[in-house]
């Protein structure tokens, strides 16, 4: 696996890391399977891929749990990440960035994590009924203490990047970013890239559109949170075929699969670029894993580049 740090003065971690959130949340819930997860979790360690992310959400709060247990006896060869501020109860989904919150959160997260600290912690959305600079504090915080070692945005704007480094170091941001969302690459990949912070890409996948596992609804597996998501009604599908076609023409000339070189588009993207894909599959972790030794042509990512928007905005 080839390496990076993360950012400029970070840890160093695999070019690829892995998102934990399928595992327990949000897809395919009847595919759950804790032994099977920490099999995947622990090969990833094996792989090269050590930057493992979860959040207190997933779940919530299962997912931690199950990390905390498949990294039981390797925490020294993992850069462990996870998040707070995003609430998940029997109302649907809500935030908290209140300080008092987010000292609490910490903490628990890291029982359930079996550490007494975490690499990486990031404020999983900004609030907007608190300052971001009162919860960007409470964290600045936590790392006095010991209890995280450097700080991260998710989901965030530009401004708000900015905003929080007049508090404290912005280590990392967290983005939804793939071929098929390109968004925070107008201004806010820029910023971290002139930075030296690190990028991190998640659902680089497209979700897993970009795979071409899926190619109408019925291919989703039942009760997956996908199907309720705009991208993935008959018609965007149908509409976005051409786009993983184009991904897929490109895989074929290197023998790869088309998840591969999405990976490779956005590793293309800047030394610090460091995608998240999740899996709940010993396969396609390994074949994730080796989008970070496929090297695109400068022609490759131009004409990856060029691809049309996708129908279908990214996330309800």
């Amino acid at each position: 696996m080839r390496t990076t740090t993360l950012g400029k003065n970070g840890p160093v971690v695999g070019r690829i890391g892995l998102g934990t959130m399928g595992m327990s949340f949000g897809y395919d819930p009847h595919g759950w399977d804790d032994e099977a997860s920490t099999r995947v979790i622990r090969r990833a360690l094996d792989l090269g891929v050590n930057l493992i992310d979860t959040a207190d959400a997933y779940g919530p709060f299962t997912n931690e749990e199950l990390v905390g247990r498949a990294l039981a006896g390797r925490r020294d060869d993992v850069v462990l990440s996870t998040k707070g501020g995003l609430v998940v109860d029997e109302n649907g989904l809500g935030l908290n960035g209140r300080p008092e919150y987010l000292r609490a959160a910490v903490d628990a997260s890291l029982a359930r994590l079996g550490t007494d600290h975490v690499d990486l912690y990031f404020l999983h959305r900004v609030d907007p009924q608190v300052p971001l600079e009162e919860s960007w504090g409470a964290l600045g915080e936590a790392v006095a203490q010991g209890k995280i070692r450097a700080l991260g945005l998710s989901a965030v704007s530009l401004e708000q990047v900015r905003r929080a480094q007049e508090v404290h170091p912005v280590a990392a941001v967290e983005s939804e970013a793939s071929l098929f969302t390109r968004d925070a690459f107008d201004e806010v990949l820029p910023y971290c890239t002139a930075h030296g912070i690190a990028f991190l890409p998640f659902s680089p996948l497209g979700r897993g559109l970009l795979t071409g596992a899926f190619t109408k609804p019925s291919d989703l597996p039942k009760d997956d949170w996908r199907s309720t998501q705009p991208r993935f009604t008959e018609e965007a599908m149908a509409a976005n075929k051409a786009i993983v076609d184009s991904v897929r023409a490109i895989a074929d000339r290197h023998r790869a699969t088309p998840a591969q070189v999405a990976l490779a588009w956005l590793l293309a993207k800047g030394e610090h670029v460091i995608p998240i894909p999740g899996t709940k599959s010993l396969r396609y972790l390994e074949q994730n894993a080796g989008g970070a030794d496929l090297t695109l042509t400068a022609e490759e990512v131009a004409e990856l580049d060029a691809l049309p928007a996708p129908v279908g905005a990214p996330e309800a």
